[in-house]
């Protein structure tokens, strides 16, 4: 099972990742462990120039608010 990071201070667009990575589990039936981290040490320590970030399996795979598409493919790949 993956596990799935949103990095993220809480902003509406950091809320927006969430959401759109939890429809899509749900969507395709997936299963996945989603967490959200709002501690700016630990995102730091992700090395993104730019948030929200989406982390899977502790690669991050997207920053920035991705598309519905684009979170699609990144959870089936």
């Amino acid at each position: 099972m993956k596990t799935i990071k949103i990095l993220g201070t809480g902003c509406p667009k950091c809320k927006a990742t969430e959401a759109r990575v939890r429809d899509v589990l749900a969507e395709l039936n997936l299963e996945a462990t989603v967490e959200k981290v709002e501690d700016i040490e630990a995102i730091m320590a992700y090395d993104i120039l730019a948030t929200p970030a989406i982390v899977i399996d502790e690669r991050v795979v997207h920053s920035g608010l991705p598309t519905v598409q684009k979170v699609k493919e990144l959870l089936t790949a």
